[in-house]
């Protein structure tokens, strides 16, 4: 049996628990905030968020500002971005008082664990992950020292808080090894200072970009959550298409119809096979036409939330001020825990 299919045998075990006792979880998860958040974000991860925060999940949100310089040179807009984030997530139904949002820069000892948890992993495991080898293969630069200790940033993340349930996709599944890994060796050892997580597999639709590649902020391809009507309607125009009147999805050969089906798909909780067949001869016109009102008509819940969120000028300052002290008064709890367990107090 190879580990993939153990891990996801685990993960099914793992879920029902979750189902029948949701209060002995604790789950962190997060984003980095390069961008304004969209589609492949709410399909991805809010939504699933959504439903374990409403199960009964205590919940750990990190924006994570520092990681924003992993893969480029500048924090610019990072505020912004992070102020955005957190009006997405409470227009989609986040709770900041049954989840703690916290922006990572705000929590010094946090960031302490790093180096302990460094002395726990080799240069040639952090060289393995798969994820740190295609971050850095799209970046086109050279490694950085962020980058390659990327798994490491996000198992601190991770166990600060003794987190021990992280939802993932199969892609990132390494991380959450690396951090089983660190727990398990700082474990024996300092002694039992960390649960072991469990990856929590969640079944996420990759949401296609309106050019048929993944829907990513860096492809400048996504529909954001923020945007207006007028601007998705424009944004779904300018995609390209083809000149075969008849609709079909066949993401390998017609990747911007494909992507387009997709998408209204998703927001019309159907199979993109029975927009298409729907659509017909209609042509691109007509299935742009049906993917802009499907995707205004789902966001527009959403997006009213949003604008009466935004009216109050001190909401998401008061959100993440409330979420920053609980998180720093976890983690000095957590870093003093570790500190006496390695003989560092003085």
């Amino acid at each position: 049996m190879d580990s993939f299919t153990t891990t996801a045998r685990r993960s099914t075990e793992v879920a029902a628990a979750v189902a029948a006792h949701p209060g002995r979880f604790r789950v962190l998860t997060g984003e980095r905030p390069t961008g304004a958040l969209h589609l492949g974000h709410y399909f991805g991860t809010i939504r699933e968020r959504v439903r374990l925060q409403r199960a009964g999940v205590e919940t750990f949100l990190v924006l994570a500002d520092y990681q924003v310089i992993t893969d480029r040179d500048t924090t610019a807009n990072v505020r912004d971005n992070v102020y955005g984030a957190v009006l997405d997530y409470l227009a989609a139904g986040i709770d900041p008082e049954r989840t703690t949002i916290f922006t990572h820069s705000s929590i010094p000892a946090l960031n302490q664990l790093l180096l302990p948890f460094l002395s726990l992993v080799t240069e040639a495991e952090l060289h393995r992950n798969p994820t740190v080898k295609s971050e850095f293969e799209a970046s086109g630069r050279a490694l950085s020292g962020l980058l390659l200790t990327y798994p490491v940033h996000q198992a601190a993340d991770i166990l600060f808080c003794k987190g021990n349930l992280v939802p993932v996709g199969k892609d990132n599944l390494p991380h959450v090894e690396m951090t089983r890994v660190i727990a398990r060796r700082f474990n024996e050892r300092y002694g039992a200072i960390f649960p072991i997580p469990d990856a929590l597999i969640t079944a996420t639709p990759e949401v296609p970009g309106l050019d048929g590649r993944k829907m990513s902020k860096s492809y400048g391809n996504a529909i954001s959550l923020s945007m207006t009507a007028d601007e998705t309607v424009a944004a779904i125009r300018r995609t390209r298409t083809d000149q075969d009147r008849r609709i079909t999805f066949d993401p390998e050969r017609r990747p911007g119809v494909s992507a387009l089906l997709t998408t209204a798909g998703l927001c019309l909780d159907e199979e993109p096979e029975e927009v298409a067949d729907r659509i017909g001869d209609g042509g691109s016109s007509a299935l742009k036409a049906v993917t802009a009102t499907a995707v205004n008509e789902f966001l527009t819940p959403l997006r009213e939330r949003r604008r009466e969120l935004a009216a109050d000028d001190e909401l998401v300052r008061s959100v993440l001020a409330r979420g920053n002290e609980h998180a720093r008064a976890i983690a000095d709890t957590t870093l003093a825990e570790v500190r006496e367990a390695m003989g560092t107090v003085y």
